[in-house]
């Protein structure tokens, strides 16, 4: 039956932007940034960054963490399955990206800001907010997760920076709500996909993501397969001491389509364990993502707010959303 087919990469596709100027905070680095990171996200909307001060030390021990938890014994997973504000496990069988695919062959674990019991947006009953979840069996867990979370964050509002700043709009457009940020994070486990299941089996099927930026931290394996412009699949495979980043849908609307959200996939055709570590990040619920419109330009979309767009996409694709 085989796999889905795909073409080798062309590296002008899917650049790599040195970006240690940016996260600097060097002022002459912000426009050279915006200008690159602008020539991606209008046309492939993926690109690698380089120099981002994510620490190795720190992607390495997330990966570790990954390894642990996912080596568990379902039962001590499900312990921590996940619930109403989308924080845990999620089993094999749970994703799916639109409702003809088969559901995706992986396992995954999300987190997020990690609030109290007491939080007021969560006793209040406001979505996707809410204490994280962390395993008993995994004791570091929480430290090494929530600072890869915090160090991802910081990285994501430097790049929404160059974004606005490539649009001519101040460069705290897209970052004055970022106190309670949306921002979701997933480790992600793909177990070796047999050939046989066929060319419509993936380990994320095709889809575009629903937020504003994506950044993935990929492990040696590779199996990321990004859709060009002609409509071709090309491989993304790891670089060396770099991150994935692309647009999700979210930011697209938000520049009114002027950066791409491209459809990608996941196909595990190694024969190994795949294992990835994705940040979504967003700024808070009630962000008004109002359109920004270039002169004489109409808006493409109504207003909404982050969150309430992100609980509409959350619900389509997951299916413990979808129960009684």
């Amino acid at each position: 039956m085989g796999y889905a087919d795909v073409k080798s990469i062309d590296t002008s596709i899917v650049p790599v932007i040195d970006i240690s100027g940016l996260v600097s905070g060097a002022p002459e680095a912000l426009r050279k940034a915006a200008d690159d990171i602008r020539h991606a996200a209008e046309t492939t909307g993926f690109f690698y960054v380089k120099n981002h001060n994510i620490p190795q030390e720190l992607a390495d021990s997330a990966f570790a963490i990954a390894k642990e938890f996912f080596a568990l014994p379902l039962a001590d997973k499900n312990q921590v399955k996940v619930n109403e504000v989308h924080r845990g496990f999620i089993r094999t069988g749970e994703a799916k990206m639109y409702d003809d695919a088969k559901a995706d062959l992986k396992e995954s674990f999300v987190w997020g800001l990690d609030v109290g019991s007491d939080d007021p947006d969560y006793l209040a009953g406001r979505p996707l907010i809410g204490p994280n979840q962390w395993p008993a069996k995994v004791p570091a867990m929480r430290q090494i997760l929530m600072e890869y979370f915090d160090a991802c964050n910081q990285l994501g509002w430097a790049l929404f920076k160059a974004f606005a700043t490539s649009l001519e709009i101040p460069p705290d457009h897209f970052t004055k709500t970022n106190s309670k940020p949306m921002t979701r994070c997933s480790i992600i486990y793909y177990p070796p996909q047999p050939e046989a299941m066929g060319k419509d089996q993936f380990g994320v099927a095709p889809h575009t993501d629903f937020g504003c930026l994506t950044l993935l931290n990929q492990d040696a394996v590779g199996g990321l397969q990004v859709r060009d412009k002609n409509g071709d699949w090309v491989t993304a495979p790891p670089v060396e001491e770099t991150l994935v980043v692309n647009v999700g849908d979210l930011m697209a609307r938000w520049t009114n389509d002027r950066f791409a959200s491209t459809p990608h996939r996941v196909v595990n055709a190694s024969g190994r364990e795949r294992f990835s570590v994705a940040v979504f990040v967003d700024p808070d619920f009630e962000t008004d993502m109002t359109p920004v419109t270039q002169p004489g330009e109409e808006a493409k979309y109504d207003p909404t707010t982050c969150g309430d767009y992100l609980v509409w996409r959350l619900g389509k694709a997951f299916a413990y959303r979808n129960k009684d």
